[in-house]
């Protein structure tokens, strides 16, 4: 049976106006990646800005650069943030020799075929100032679901292959754990038993707001989950 393709993918607010009410996870992410979001910051993969609203008032981060392939969401992104620094790209169109202490990428390697090339340039742009790369990806194959192929993402992670792709682009693993354990339950229930194709509003905005708190605390102060449905990583370049 062929798979007939989703419409709602084709719009333009697809992903974002749904997550838009994702504020607490947003916010509780950036404070796990805590001390290396400091100093010159790269963005990679920016979207329309919703981290990048975050960055911005991260008092620590002394330069922030976006970097953002998709012509759209580069002009709303300027339309939001008229005076940010903003690349229209990918990591390969950065031309500076600047030096950089930490690169964020958030729910974008997923989305990159050859992901090794991708991080091996995040080695080189951070070597020089043994900076640190803060890394969020999908996680567990187990459940890539249509929705994930919506997205456009080659991939969910594992572990040791996320492991494994660091450490041969030459990054030395400072933190490496899974994030949002009932996120991983959620997410196979709805998208890949029920196969759902979107995101709701409502259903977004209540679990950012009762639900995901209560476990983020649990997680981040009394039990790293065993797994999740994404992984966040810390590594240095070496």
């Amino acid at each position: 049976m062929t798979e007939l393709p989703n419409a709602a993918a084709q719009s333009f607010d697809f992903e974002f106006t749904s997550l838009n009410e994702a504020r607490n996870y947003r916010q509780a992410l950036l404070r796990d990646f805590g001390e290396p979001l400091r100093g010159r910051v790269l963005e990679v993969g920016a979207g329309v800005g919703q981290i990048t609203a975050e960055l911005r008032r991260v008092p620590a981060i002394t330069r922030l650069v976006a970097i953002e392939p998709d012509p759209e969401f580069c002009a709303r992104l300027r339309a939001t943030f008229p005076d940010h620094a903003l690349i229209q790209g990918t990591i390969d169109d950065l031309k500076s020799d600047e030096l950089w202490d930490a690169i964020l990428s958030i729910n974008v390697l997923e989305h990159i075929a050859e992901d090794e090339r991708e991080l091996a340039i995040y080695r080189k742009v951070l070597a020089r100032e043994k900076g640190t790369l803060c890394l969020f990806v999908p996680a567990r194959p187990e459940i890539y679901a249509p929705l994930d192929k919506d997205f456009g993402h080659f991939r969910r992670y594992t572990r040791p292959e996320l492991r494994r792709k660091l450490e041969q682009a030459g990054f030395q693993i400072l933190h490496l754990r899974y994030f949002n354990f009932i996120g991983y339950f959620t997410w196979w229930l709805n998208f890949r038993i029920m196969q759902k194709r979107r995101f709701g509003v409502r259903a977004v905005r209540c679990f950012d707001r009762l639900i995901f708190p209560l476990v983020h605390e649990f997680e981040s102060r009394v039990c790293p989950p065993p797994i999740g449905q994404s992984l966040l990583v810390m590594a240095r370049a070496k």
